[in-house]
């Protein structure tokens, strides 16, 4: 998958009929500004996921990461466009010798995501590598790539929807073959790619990319057109009868009709990369999507809505060039864990937020430009900034921060060197402060936490020499305080010593 804003190395540029239709019939995309109510867990693929998806199985970089339930008490997990030890990016390119494979398989049994999706298992080739479980041609212009869309689980046989990209064009446009569906009757090692398929031949048909979810014996499946830029409609088949396309009944506004060709959208354009899952907790249908440059929640008592309006989950100017959006099948109690891309480092992050009973996001994440992508500099700590004195600021080197482009720094050889941020809160509240972090070598003082804003400190995690990017995690109560000092820094009192932060978050602890 591509990013709105950026193209891969080596794409075609798509039809002249399709990128004239997306232009005329839907909206231009739009960058919000909103803040992102969720927080960043952990990296679930690539270097520093905790995974090591990298040196198990050759996943180095990729994208997507859809779950689902096998039924047998795991999580299987399909990855896009996946590439190996020779990946430099940014992006999905596939440099020579990269190991790009369209389409991968991962498997996980990990019941406590507090702390990230650890995965254990790869559907793999003789030498242990992750393999392609799809075929796909890679051929420009015929079929490019293969990519999973949905995945679903059904008296013990897996299916997998995918779709037959064509050719990728300018920035959320693609041109698709087909769309269709494969299945597994063991456990995802080998796959079958069924004749049940929605082809394609004008590109306006509305279920190009499929997204699945099951109430009771029925699974409704929601379906974009290729690209990003079209609306929503859905079907709904019995569960048992997933791959007889004559059994499914497509809403055409007002009944649910044999004929796909009457079904109307249920959800405005511009909608791509669905996850939809019925919440036992809400009594409602959750759609996460990728909207405009922002992944949005949704909700609705049925699948044919209404859908209330949108509530930003992500976004875009915290996590530039973000997609997806797919929910962890094991979600309940209203949390809601899900998996986000970025196109710069191309891999796929575990993501938190928390709804109540009505669907509504609560308990959102406090802090001010959490991914330090707003700003180009540090403030003063006050007014939704981050603070810094002289040796310390943003860093933009190329793929060096933990996500995205940018990641706060401090960088001292005598005292006392930290950043910042004054944070709004709720008197005799507990609180959960989190943010990844990592240091020079040398590094034998460090500290992460919450202080008073005279700088007394409430509570605080000491760190000494940090590697690879990690999460740190400060749990305090504000007492009879209405703001906190967030804070992390380190003491340099034998020599040069560096600091790197990124993706910090403060939530209420329910």
């Amino acid at each position: 998958m591509k990013p709105l804003t950026k193209i891969a190395a080596g794409a075609a540029v798509a039809s002249l009929a399709a990128i004239a239709f997306a232009a005329a019939a839907s909206p231009s995309a739009v960058a919000t500004t909103a803040s992102t109510p969720a927080t960043v867990v952990a990296k679930v693929t690539g270097p520093d996921a905790p995974s090591n998806t990298w040196a198990q199985w050759d996943v180095k970089a990729t994208d997507l990461g859809i779950m689902w339930d096998d039924g047998s008490g795991h999580v299987l997990t399909a990855f896009g466009d996946t590439f190996g030890n020779s990946w430099t990016g940014p992006g999905g390119g596939a440099p020579p010798n990269g190991n790009w494979r369209s389409n991968v398989l991962l498997r996980s049994s990990d019941t406590d995501l507090s702390d990230g999706m650890l995965l254990d298992h790869a559907v793999q080739g003789p030498a242990g590598i992750a393999k392609q479980i799809i075929p796909s041609k890679k051929i420009n212009g015929d079929e490019i790539t293969v990519i999973p869309t949905s995945g679903i689980s059904v008296g013990g046989r897996q299916y997998l929807g995918f779709m037959s990209v064509r050719q990728w064009g300018p920035p959320g446009v693609w041109d698709t073959n087909h769309a269709g569906i494969a299945y597994s009757d063991d456990d995802g090692e080998t796959w079958t790619v069924s004749d049940t398929r929605w082809d394609n031949p004008d590109g306006h048909d509305p279920f190009q990319m499929q997204a699945y979810a099951q109430k009771g014996g029925t699974i409704y499946v929601f379906g974009t057109q290729n690209g990003r830029n079209g609306p929503a409609s859905v079907a709904k088949v019995p569960a048992q009868k997933l791959l007889d396309k004559d059994s499914y009944r497509y809403w055409d506004g007002s009944a649910w009709s044999k004929d796909e060709a009457a079904a109307k959208p249920v959800m405005d354009a511009p909608m791509s990369e669905m996850s939809v899952q019925w919440d036992d907790y809400s009594k409602r249908f959750l759609m996460m999507t990728l909207s405009g440059e922002d992944i949005v929640l949704r909700t609705a008592q049925n699948p044919e809505g209404p859908w209330t309006p949108a509530q930003t989950v992500a976004s875009s100017t915290d996590y530039p060039a973000l997609y997806g959006g797919y929910f962890h099948p094991w979600n309940k109690n209203g949390e809601i864990y899900f998996t986000m891309s970025q196109w710069n480092p191309y891999n796929v992050y575990l993501m938190h937020l928390r709804i109540d009973r009505d669907g509504t996001i609560v308990d959102p994440n406090l802090v001010s430009d959490p991914s330090f992508e707003r700003a180009t500099s540090l403030g003063d700590g006050t007014n939704g900034t981050w603070g810094g004195k002289p040796n310390s600021g943003i860093d933009n080197a190329p793929a060096a921060g933990f996500t995205g482009d940018h990641r706060a720094f401090v960088r001292y050889n005598q005292g006392w060197r930290d950043i910042w941020q004054d944070v709004a809160v709720q008197p005799h509240t507990t609180y959960r402060l989190t943010g990844f972090l990592r240091t020079s070598v040398n590094s034998d003082a460090g500290y992460f936490g919450a202080r008073s804003l005279d700088g007394t400190v409430i509570s605080e995690a000491h760190f000494v020499s940090v590697g690879a990017w990690t999460r740190f995690t400060v749990t305090f109560d504000s007492g009879d305080r209405d703001a906190v000092q967030l804070y992390g820094g380190v003491w340099t009192n034998s020599g040069d010593i560096w600091m790197q932060l990124d993706d910090v978050a403060l939530v209420r602890v329910p």
